[in-house]
């Protein structure tokens, strides 16, 4: 790493963090329900919703219902994502006349949309209306990543809670998340991006005369270019904070419309893990030890640096192969060096590298560069962050309950290392707990791995491949790593807008989110119902360094034991065949 990189890396840790506390202590007095200043100007339009909705805020739900009220919400949010795109021929703020979107396209989008995974198979600027964008993704990137945010503060409660039957109300959850947490954000971000150049409007395409004709595919002169408008920054804004990560335009936040500066960079990448960074401090404010949000922190960030720096490393190293030939991939003053095939000039490799690795620990899937243009070892660090489980850092929500799955994990190895029985925060760890943590493990790593399988093996699946070889079995694996996880960022080489792709990966993602949230929220309820067991001489401490180590060392072996066999095939044999 260059003394740049270093810098910059410091600088972000250093802000994230920082931030992050006034954040998740924000958070907590919100699901609390304790009175502040955002309470007294929005607490109108929150009772207000109740009224039209008619919920009654003070009737919590057990487990089972609140995973039904998640369940029948998110369906009928993908219901009417689908309606949207096979309608938008006919409805309105539709300038540039989008035509319906094809049935298994519009499927995909609605499940990923629906499931906080925003993969995306088509070209935002040339597939959807303004309507669709809004009305149908804009809308889902709020009640997405507000679902995964309820879940988590279900989960909370479950473990803060002694022999109740209840873990708050969903409904209520939803509405505080969006209105309290998520919508404040997104408007001040907007305005910060706006400031910076990102376009927003409701206003047609744009006609811009060329200096020099070219020839289309046909052979005919092209004398204009098309440029693409439209109400994006909005978009932006919520797709990073509530790690959504659909870009408005097809190549995401490499578009100058979405990202032009250095400064709308730094901001963009902020905002990938300013909440979930913060909803630690959230958890350990409302289990009342701070310690435990520190910690759990801690493992996150330590996975994530480490991770980082060989993303970095390896970008910076450039390519093996060009290597043997004299070339000069040195940085100096006059050349970035390295690596710098699918970067944007404007941001450089740091910024690339940094982005790549911080989009896949959020779950979030938005780039800033190609992540299929990453040397073997630099794409490898996105694709395992992902197949971790997407809980260093992870989604909004769905990071922490997936970090705290592991957390049970680790305590109940801890527990038969000891010959006790396992304990955390007070509540006995028994064999009910650790299924339901196991399946939370388990069923995006069956996914992943027989999606994979299924697609290298069928002629659906090979149809998709252009790249021959271990670099085309990467961008299977990846695919099926980022639809399970819920990730949603691609090796852009494969040709994934095709009914098998279309299918496959949308029940990949569908069940990489609703088969997680339901064990998760039975291990709420069970840990509800539970009585408080006073700590002994014989309980482990969970806010030390000892247990971060353990935390982290669980999380790392899962991974590794999982997928380094899978990855062997891919990035691994392709990084030694350029270097023989």
């Amino acid at each position: 790493m260059t003394a740049n990189a270093a810098l910059q890396v410091a600088l972000y840790l250093a802000v994230l963090i920082a931030l992050s506390v006034p954040l998740g202590l924000y958070m907590a007095r919100v699901y609390q329900g304790e009175r502040g200043l955002m309470v007294r100007v929005l607490g109108p339009v929150e009772r207000l919703i109740y009224r039209a909705a008619g919920v009654r805020p003070d009737q919590e739900m057990r487990w089972q219902d609140y995973a039904f009220a998640v369940l029948a919400f998110n369906l009928a949010g993908l219901l009417v994502v689908y309606a949207l795109q096979r309608l938008q021929g006919a409805l309105p703020l539709n300038p540039e006349g989008m035509a319906a979107v094809p049935p298994d396209l519009a499927f995909n989008t609605a499940a990923s949309f629906a499931s906080n995974t925003n993969w995306q198979a088509y070209g935002g600027e040339s597939t959807l209306s303004y309507l669709t964008q809004m009305a149908g993704l804009g809308v889902q990137n709020f009640v997405s990543a507000a679902t995964g945010m309820a879940v988590l503060v279900a989960l909370i409660r479950g473990i803060t809670r002694k022999t109740a039957d209840t873990v708050g109300s969903f409904w209520v959850d939803l509405v505080r998340s969006t209105l309290y947490i998520l919508l404040p954000l997104s408007l001040l971000l907007t305005i910060l991006l706006v400031s910076e150049g990102v376009v927003q409007g409701f206003g047609s395409y744009q006609s811009a005369s060329l200096l020099q004709a070219v020839k289309d595919q046909g052979g005919s002169a092209v004398v204009h270019q098309v440029i693409p408008m439209g109400p994006a920054a909005s978009q932006i804004a919520i797709k990073q904070l509530g790690t959504n990560g659909g870009g408005f335009f097809n190549v995401n936040s490499a578009h100058p419309f979405e990202n032009p500066t250095a400064l709308s960079n730094f901001l963009e990448m902020l905002a990938l893990l300013l909440i979930p960074a913060a909803l630690c401090h959230t958890f350990g404010r409302m289990v009342g030890d701070r310690r435990q949000g520190w910690t759990v922190l801690a493992a996150m960030t330590a996975i994530f640096a480490v991770l980082l720096v060989a993303c970095i490393a390896s970008e910076q190293a450039g390519n093996p192969a060009l290597s043997g030939l004299g070339v000069d991939q040195a940085a100096s003053a006059l050349q970035a060096g390295g690596n710098m095939e699918g970067k944007e000039a404007r941001f450089g490799i740091t910024s690339s590298a940094l982005w790549a690795t911080a989009t896949t620990a959020a779950s979030n899937g938005a780039v800033n560069a190609m992540h299929d243009s990453f040397t073997p070892l630099g794409g490898l660090v996105p694709l395992w962050l992902m197949q971790l489980g997407e809980v260093v850092f992870g989604g909004v929500g769905s990071g922490l309950y997936g970090m705290l799955m592991f957390v049970v994990i680790a305590v109940f190895v801890a527990g038969l290392m000891v010959g006790r029985t396992p304990e955390y925060l007070g509540k006995k760890i028994e064999a009910f707990e650790m299924k339901m943590a196991s399946l939370v493990v388990l069923f995006p790593a069956i996914t992943v791995l027989l999606g994979t399988a299924i697609a290298v093996m069928t002629e659906g699946g090979q149809k998709g491949v252009f790249n021959p070889g271990p670099h085309g079995f990467s961008e299977v694996l990846y695919a099926f790593s980022s639809g399970a996880n819920n990730n949603g960022s691609a090796f852009g080489g494969l040709g994934a807008n095709s009914p098998f792709y279309n299918t496959a990966i949308g029940v990949a993602m569908l069940i990489g989110r609703y088969a997680l949230i339901v064990p998760v929220l039975a291990l709420a309820g069970a840990l509800a119902r539970k009585k408080l067991v006073p700590a002994g001489p014989g309980t482990l401490p969970t806010h030390t360094p000892l247990f971060v180590a353990l935390l982290t060392g669980t999380v790392v072996l899962v991974g590794a034991l999982t997928y380094v066999p899978a990855l062997a095939l891919g990035p691994i044999v392709e990084h030694l065949e350029m270097t023989r």
